[in-house]
């Protein structure tokens, strides 16, 4: 196969380093790429132009094609001009059979018409539940809104990561979708796992995202000031630093002494932090299906979180799903202060995600559909000849 990855901001994923949106969407479609390209497809990665000295750059024999700068052009026309117009060069430019996008932006209804005007099969793929909704948080301009719209509307296939994004997508929207177990690589080897009960005294409580209103670090802390006892390490960096809200979160962080704030951490030094904590707390809003859990529980590190995608941490004992900050504490110390909960629910994890979310279990599921669509679309274009 021939495919072309759309990820404006995963140029710092693909090339390991510090630029570009540091997300699970970005590392995901990294993934993805490399996984692709080790099974002898061809794989164009299309991102923002962030560094390198070409155009074109070859890694991992991913073949990375560089639109124009995030921030070139005038405001209010470089929408149209460079932003669109090296969108559709590259797109040209890749010549692919499959073109793949992941995560809600006006980029997807453009896609989709440059695909739909060359006779291109096109597959999105959903990146939070937000996106499944009609009045959704994933964009905020009405512009981006449209275009979004129109290009799930028009994609020949929509992958999901769970039975609600499913449904959500039925009922909102009247469209089809199939749910595919998103990848993550994991420990290399058993011993890389998490199998000691946490110790009495030097419980670590794990909070790994990007520090937006979504994600509610401010219940974090408010836990942490209620749990002086118990150490929180804090993995992200704010997406406004300058605006009230984030510094009034860095200087509550700062002043509690049990809250390390650790920015951002490379992928290669987060396996660390996963062994030497003891669960990972998420408080966020709404999520699609965390790549942090993903990869805590291929660690085996139970999850106390405010999200639960399909009610997986429930119904597989997993950890302890909270609606708010008392839960928190009580799903936080239940786990913790009980070895025999602890135990079970890390091993419960990492059977969770050795049967799902493997890498070379998870992506074989991904490639079936590359190549179905591909052969669904070309018979669709021979019928109409």
């Amino acid at each position: 196969m021939n495919i072309c990855i759309i990820a404006h901001l995963a140029y710092g994923a693909i090339t390991g380093g510090s630029n570009g949106h540091a997300g699970g969407v970005e590392y995901q479609t990294s993934l993805l790429a490399r996984w692709l390209s080790s099974k002898g497809h061809r794989v164009n990665f299309l991102t923002w132009n962030e560094g390198g000295s070409a155009d074109d750059e070859y890694i991992d024999n991913v073949r990375v094609i560089k639109m124009c700068k995030q921030d070139e052009g005038l405001i209010g026309v470089r929408f149209f001009y460079p932003r669109w117009t090296s969108l559709n060069k590259a797109l040209r430019k890749a010549d692919a059979e499959l073109y793949y996008h992941n995560c809600a932006e006006y980029a997807t209804g453009q896609i989709a018409l440059w695909c739909n005007a060359h006779g291109k099969s096109f597959i999105y793929s959903v990146a939070s539940d937000a996106e499944c909704e009609l009045i959704s948080a994933a964009t905020e301009k009405q512009r981006d809104k449209l275009f979004f719209r129109y290009g799930i509307r028009n994609a020949d296939q929509i992958i999901v990561q769970s039975q609600k994004q499913q449904q959500l997508l039925h009922k909102n929207f009247g469209l089809e979708s199939i749910i595919l177990p998103m990848p993550s690589i994991g420990p290399l080897d058993d011993q890389n796992q998490r199998t000691h009960v946490p110790e009495q005294g030097q419980y670590k409580v794990l909070w790994v995202g990007r520090i937006d209103k979504e994600k509610r670090l401010e219940l974090l802390l408010d836990i942490a000031e209620r749990l002086p006892e118990i150490s929180f390490d804090v993995v992200g960096k704010p997406s406004h630093l300058g605006a009230p809200y984030f510094q009034n979160l860095l200087a509550k962080a700062t002043a509690l002494p049990n809250v390390k704030l650790l920015g951002m951490i490379p992928r290669n030094r987060m396996a660390n932090l996963y062994l030497n904590s003891d669960l990972l707390c998420c408080t966020s809003l709404y999520e699609g299906f965390p790549n942090t859990f993903i990869e805590a529980w291929s660690y085996g590190l139970p999850i106390v979180s405010t999200f639960d995608p399909d009610n997986i941490i429930i119904s597989k004992h997993l950890g302890i799903f909270a609606e708010n900050c008392f839960e928190l504490i009580s799903g936080i110390t239940t786990i913790l202060e009980s070895p025999t909960n602890w135990q079970v629910m890390s091993t419960n994890a990492r059977r969770y995600y050795d049967e799902n979310h493997a890498l070379d279990k998870s992506m074989l599921k991904f490639e079936h559909v590359f190549v179905q669509t591909i052969g669904a679309n070309s018979c669709t274009a021979e019928t109409s000849k």
